[in-house]
């Protein structure tokens, strides 16, 4: 028989051997919950504490314009960093460093004293500013090379290129409808803490290897581009307008050749510039087109047979009542032929064709052309118009639309829509980009003209063409657009402005021209919106000069032949489109 010391000496023994077991048991699960389990996230933790990454600006792609010229560029530049740890006398320092970048000595103090180990003081500087700060050889004061985005032909086509951000991402027009293809991969430079926390960056600060962003080669034209947007500043400026919008496109194939509006801004220097002036009007405002819109109407009406050239309209004298509301034209007509209607441009023959052709029939065409749809270019923001549901349409409705109020469009749109007149009667979808490359120039995306839909016939748009050309003759409304040597065919638009309530600003128009040159082999369209003209308010006084100025210009520079030089016969132009 064991005695009761033994008993007890045996029982404490067992009772630590089990406690010793259970100890390295929770041992063993723990280390294998922090060594197997948690083994990625602990990684993760422990790299965070001891390595960091400071993200760079990436190397952004190139946008050029149709002739391979640099419209947007990434150039390398120099940014200023502290490390606070490092510096000795942060009271010191800010008082040498302050008057150098321009911050005021208790934000750098305060940025010197914190408990950050890394800090930016000022990015992507000039050289001179660099060289200021190296002079005072202030430990802790570092430098890096970063990417900086700049447009060397400043304010020339920037609502198309538009602009990028400090950190590398593209905010407005093509830098930000394409930024995915265009930005780089994000560059980091990396930093190590030791074992008192202090970051430690290495001594050849710079970029990682990374992959340049592809670049886009754009449409605009960099000629046609600059010419448009003279003559527009002129216009306003010469009108005392409030702005306005110029487009040129090639209608065979739906290029936009040039994309302008006024004011205009600096992508290099934003400040300087209202933010208003970075809005696209092109493509983001709408506007009641007035008599530019009688083209459609007339289109319609020939392709469905409602109406000849030759058909004769009452128009009235002058006024009209219709519906319980009075039409009137600008000038007192009697009777008018459908080809006189349109080269003088008259209301009330406009409502009584309409009327022959029906809302229905009507409402098809205006959709067909694209109205009250965006047309699908390659930026941000771009408007539908308005163009309600047929089935709201009242008597009353018909007739406005029928002369261009109660509906509005965008200058894309419309200039998309006359394209289809000019073309034969396709209506081509607009685009702004011809190519994408890789960082070694290589083509990775060619876009080619797209046909959205055939509209209307040749032989009605040679018709309506040849209306048109009267509308530019003696006698018509649009006399200031005609150019030497150059058949024009075109048409004029004054337009009342929505008021902020209810109704039309009395005192506030639109005036327009839009036309396509030579007429009878189309080269160009080209749209002229002046947004508030002062004084005298029509499209053929205001907008017409301007249409002028452009085609003719950019007719020259593409060595167009003029009327003795030989034409394209009339019917050709898809064709000719096909076969580039």
């Amino acid at each position: 028989m064991k005695k009761p010391k033994e008993k007890w000496i045996r029982f404490r023994i067992t009772t630590i051997l089990v406690f010793f077991c259970l100890l390295a048991f929770v041992v063993a699960g723990r280390a294998f919950q922090l060594q197997v389990l948690k083994r990625d996230q602990l990684c993760k933790l422990a790299e965070r504490q001891y390595k960091n990454k400071i993200p760079l600006v990436p190397k952004r792609g190139t946008i050029y314009s149709k002739g391979y010229e640099e419209l947007a560029v990434t150039v390398e530049v120099d940014s200023v960093y502290a490390e606070p740890d490092e510096i000795e006398d942060p009271k010191f320092a800010a008082k040498r460093l302050a008057p150098i970048l321009s911050v005021s000595r208790k934000k750098l103090e305060d940025h010197f004293s914190s408990s950050k180990s890394f800090v930016w003081l000022a990015r992507k500087v000039s050289p001179s500013l660099i060289e200021r700060v190296k002079s005072l050889d202030i430990q802790g004061i570092g430098f890096v090379k970063e990417n900086r985005r700049f447009y060397p032909n400043a304010e020339l086509a920037s609502h198309v290129v538009g602009f990028s951000g400090i950190d590398g991402s593209g905010l407005g027009g093509i830098e930000l409808a394409q930024d995915a293809q265009i930005k780089g991969k994000v560059e980091f430079v990396r930093a190590e803490r030791d074992a008192l926390g202090k970051r430690t960056l290495p001594k050849d600060f710079g970029f990682e290897d990374s992959l340049t962003g592809n670049s886009i080669v754009l449409t605009i034209d960099k000629t046609i581009q600059y010419t448009a947007e003279k003559e527009l500043a002129n216009a306003v400026k010469k009108s005392g307008a409030k702005g306005g919008t110029a487009i040129v496109m090639d209608p065979k194939t739906g290029e936009v050749l040039a994309m302008a509006n006024y004011p205009q801004f600096n992508p290099n220097d934003l400040s300087s510039s209202p933010q208003i002036a970075l809005k696209n009007k092109a493509i983001v405002d709408t506007y009641e087109p007035g008599s530019t819109f009688k083209v459609f109407l007339l289109a319609a009406a020939l392709e469905e047979g409602v109406v000849k050239p030759g058909d004769k309209f009452n128009c009235e004298n002058g006024s009209m009542e219709f519906a319980g509301k009075v039409i009137h034209d600008t000038h007192k007509h009697g009777t008018l032929t459908v080809r006189e209607i349109m080269k003088v441009s008259s209301n009330i023959g406009s409502v009584k064709i309409a009327a022959k052709l029906g809302k229905e029939r009507y409402h098809d065409y205006l959709t067909s052309f694209g109205f009250g749809s965006p047309t699908g270019i390659e930026l941000k923001g771009e408007g539908s118009g308005i163009l309600r549901s047929m089935k709201t349409w009242s008597k009353l409705e018909l007739a406005n639309i029928s002369f261009g109020q109660g509906v509005s469009v965008t200058p894309l749109q419309l200039a998309t829509a006359f394209s289809a007149i000019a073309n034969g009667g396709y209506l081509m979808k607009p685009y702004l980009i011809k190519d994408i490359l890789d960082k070694d120039g290589k083509v990775i995306k060619r876009n080619q003209p797209q046909i959205v839909k055939k509209i209307i016939s040749g032989e009605t748009a040679s018709k309506v063409t040849e209306m048109l050309r009267d509308a530019v003759a003696e006698g018509g409304t649009g006399t200031a657009a005609a150019l030497a040597g150059y058949d024009v065919a075109g048409k004029t638009g004054t337009s009342q402005k929505v008021s902020g309530g209810r109704g039309y600003a009395g005192n506030k128009h639109v005036a327009s021209f839009i036309g396509f040159v030579p007429a009878r082999s189309p080269e160009l369209v080209v749209l002229v919106a002046i947004d508030e003209p002062e004084g005298i308010q029509y499209g053929g006084v205001v907008a017409a000069p301007a249409f002028k100025a452009i085609a003719e210009s950019s007719l020259r520079y593409l060595n167009t032949p003029d009327k003795n030089g030989g034409e394209i016969p009339a019917g050709e132009a898809m064709k000719v489109a096909k076969a580039e």
